[in-house]
């Protein structure tokens, strides 16, 4: 039997594959680029549509760092976590450090939560305090924080 032949597909033009990726999820500028550029586009070919993108306000850093930290924070990360990865990922540092700023996310809060949900009960020795306090730190939150949450729990005296 003859097998139907298989001719290439023509490569979709790079508005519509970034078009097709911003209506999934925000994206940043520069994972776009990576993206798109893993699909064998040039940065000549991808920046000036991306431009347009962004002027037309289909492409915003601001709109995918706010969202990007929305859902991280309620998985139960903190901001120096968050603003790593987004460091790794080749979000604009101003932007992220406004978001963060700006987001009103009661960090003390969302670490209390967070430390409820994943302990139970106040740790029995030092070790476990101190195991504690690295996952909390892993997690993205500052010292200040970690000591308000652990002093918060009755935690304080197990030193």
């Amino acid at each position: 039997m003859r097998q139907p032949s298989r001719k290439p597909t023509p490569k979709a033009s790079v508005r519509e594959l970034a078009l097709g990726l911003l209506a999934r999820r925000e994206h940043g500028r520069a994972e776009l680029m990576r993206k798109l550029a893993q699909r064998g586009y040039g940065a000549s070919e991808v920046a000036p549509v991306l431009d347009v993108l962004a002027e037309q306000g289909l492409l915003s850093e601001a709109r995918y760092v706010a969202s990007y930290v929305r859902s991280r924070a309620e998985r139960g990360y903190g901001p120096l976590r968050i603003l790593a990865e987004l460091r790794q990922r080749g979000a604009l540092e101003p932007v992220v450090r406004e978001v963060l700023d700006g987001c009103g996310e009661p960090w003390r809060e969302l670490a209390g939560r967070y430390y409820q949900r994943h302990f139970s009960g106040p740790p029995t020795d030092y070790r476990e305090r101190a195991r504690r306090w690295r996952h909390m730190q892993q997690r993205g939150f500052d010292a200040d924080t970690l000591a308000t949450v652990l002093d918060d729990e009755g935690d304080g005296d197990a030193v």
